[in-house]
């Protein structure tokens, strides 16, 4: 619980991501998936790169598994919910349309980075299949 109230602090800024961050994501993802990545609202690309370098940290990666990490919450742009709307999906759960697409947002995502090209190893971590998934979720989740 404290992550994610950590978390909705940090969403609320407007800041980008440091010129080197952007940087380093960009080397770590195909160009279909830095298209997606670049779409995500400021606040996603912050907490992406955030997630994906304690994910690095915690262990010897490959490219593809670090791009699932900073693509881990792509699907979430097909809910278009803003900050205060996930909040209340996060508490009531998936009773509407948008909220059911934020709480499905792996397999959303795993389907959109499928049409973008993405290595299966990169499809398959962000729904929790493969040997970096349990290092993901703890990534994620601190």
């Amino acid at each position: 619980m404290k992550h994610l109230v950590r978390r909705f602090a940090g969403s609320l800024s407007r800041r980008e991501p440091t010129p080197e961050n952007t940087a380093w994501a960009a080397s770590q993802l195909l160009p279909a998936e830095l298209e997606l990545w670049q779409r995500l609202p400021v606040a996603d690309r912050r907490h992406s790169i955030d997630v994906a370098r304690r994910f690095g940290s915690m262990g010897e990666w490959s490219r593809e598994e670090i791009a699932g990490a900073l693509l881990h919450d792509i699907g979430k742009l097909q809910s278009d919910l803003g900050t205060f709307s996930r909040v209340a999906a996060t508490v009531v759960g998936p009773r509407t349309k948008r909220f059911r697409l934020y709480y499905d947002h792996e397999s959303i995502g795993a389907d959109m980075l499928t049409a973008a090209g993405s290595a299966p190893t990169t499809i398959y971590l962000l729904i929790g299949i493969g040997r970096a998934a349990p290092a993901l979720v703890d990534a994620d989740n601190r």
